[in-house]
């Protein structure tokens, strides 16, 4: 094994950052009480009452918040991406500045995290988990840079992987968590093959799975975990 590739099988420990953590009803903050049980040491961040505020459409906030992580806490192992930064419009309404807001919090922001976590990850490596959404019509600006999400984090897998590094795409499918109204929320459900909508406990056991050393040999994948919402199609 050439000696800059490092091994995966890491115990499940050490340090991990949550971003978009802040609203009580997030998918992040259902994630991250799931990882602190799994014996992890939990950072999170976002722009409201978290450990560490970023505005994440700052070309320098990745770097100093991963900075500000590792002056804290120590090395980071883990990568939980969770921000994201939607505001509804489409092709006739969306201006360049919404777009260039969406595509810097949701694509950029995700790259340079990815990269400064790259920069400082530990021996044996680490994993990175970045959620996304197929949403595109109705919502172009949010879809397009979670469009440009996937590809980065794919790329992440092939190029990182001889840093011992694991990079995944996990789509939740439609998960409540606040946002939706009563008329949607029973539209939604009977399309579900299980009978109801996810949860942010349903999403948090399989990012702790691809955060563990067995799960940390599944990288390069968009994963559908939606309960299978998405084999309607």
């Amino acid at each position: 094994m050439p000696d800059a590739v490092r091994s995966p099988g890491t115990p499940t420990s050490g340090v991990v950052l949550v971003t978009g953590a802040a609203r009580a009803t997030s998918i992040a903050a259902g994630i991250v009480p799931r990882l602190r049980a799994d014996g992890w040491t939990v950072a999170t961040s976002d722009l409201h009452d978290s450990d560490h505020d970023a505005d994440l459409a700052s070309a320098t906030a990745p770097q100093e918040l991963l900075d500000a992580v590792v002056a804290a806490h120590g090395p980071v192992r883990a990568l939980v991406l969770s921000h994201a930064h939607c505001v509804e419009s489409g092709v006739l309404d969306t201006t360049a500045e919404s777009f260039d807001r969406h595509v810097a919090v949701n694509a950029r922001a995700t790259l340079l995290l990815i990269a400064a976590f790259a920069r400082q990850v530990p021996d044996g490596g680490g994993a990175v988990v970045a959620l996304t959404s197929d949403h595109t019509t109705g919502n172009l600006p949010y879809g397009s840079s979670k469009g440009a999400l996937d590809r980065i984090v794919v790329s992440a897998a092939r190029e990182l992987g001889p840093r011992g590094i694991s990079a995944n795409v996990l789509n939740p499918g439609p998960v409540d968590t606040g946002w939706m109204d009563d008329e949607l929320r029973a539209s939604l459900v009977p399309h579900h093959p299980l009978g109801r909508l996810g949860t942010p406990t349903d999403i948090a056991g399989v990012v702790s799975f691809l955060l563990s050393p067995e799960g940390r040999w599944i990288s390069g994948q968009l994963l559908q975990a939606d309960g299978g919402f998405s084999a309607r199609y």
